[in-house]
């Protein structure tokens, strides 16, 4: 709950890291976050790896540039917590400006989950250092090189929104129901979900449309 400053308290951040999951799919947001369900398969224990081995690096700097790994992240304003894969640090003149790098496996995806992800670690970083971050960079698997992205009004606004509806839901405690899509094929959690057993037909957003109303 929020303070009369509109500050989360230290107990009640939420991993950034469900950020992702929640925009993925509601549904799996609350199977992991509320009922405390996981299971890995080949693409979240691939990803698990990944994440392993950029942590297992040792800060450096070279050619102006200290790049740190691993960085906690918090953010009272936000209600969230987690770690940064790479966080670069430009040296020089003045104020160091840090541009934080998110490593994922495999190809960009057709949603923006992985930017609101990365958009996240910047917001915090901005509340921590006191300082604008203006873009960062994912570096995907396939096709091996970094895409960037630019902290923008709309980017900024679509996360600070999610990060709202996120703890609404945490607050609400109610796992929505079952949606079969395309996607849940990939799902690691498709065996707890069983979506087209259970599914309605009805489509998710409409959940989360009432989610957000109550926000407004």
């Amino acid at each position: 709950m929020k303070s009369p400053e509109n500050m989360y308290d230290e107990d009640d951040l939420l991993p950034l890291s469900g950020l992702q999951h929640l925009m993925f799919c509601p549904r799996q947001w609350a199977l992991i976050h509320l009922e405390g369900i996981w299971a890995e398969n080949r693409l979240t224990a691939e990803g698990r790896h990944l994440h392993e081995r950029v942590h297992e690096l040792d800060s450096e700097t070279r050619n102006g540039v200290k790049t740190v790994r691993g960085l906690l992240l918090r953010s009272l304003r936000l209600g969230l917590t987690g770690q940064a894969d790479v966080v670069e640090f430009t040296t020089g003149e003045g104020t160091a400006v840090p541009f934080p790098v998110e490593y994922k496996r495999g190809r960009p995806k057709p949603d923006r989950c992985d930017e609101v992800q990365l958009c996240a670690q910047a917001l915090c970083l901005e509340e921590m250092l006191g300082v604008p971050i203006p873009g960062g960079a994912l570096f995907y698997g396939q096709p091996r090189r970094r895409h960037e992205v630019e902290f923008d009004e709309t980017l900024r606004g679509e996360t600070e929104k999610l990060a709202a509806a996120m703890h609404e839901m945490f607050n609400v405690g109610v796992t929505p129901p079952a949606v079969y899509e395309k996607k849940c094929d990939n799902c690691s959690l498709y065996t707890w979900c069983l979506p087209k057993n259970t599914g309605e037909s009805q489509k998710v957003a409409p959940y989360m449309d009432r989610v957000y109303d109550d926000l407004d």
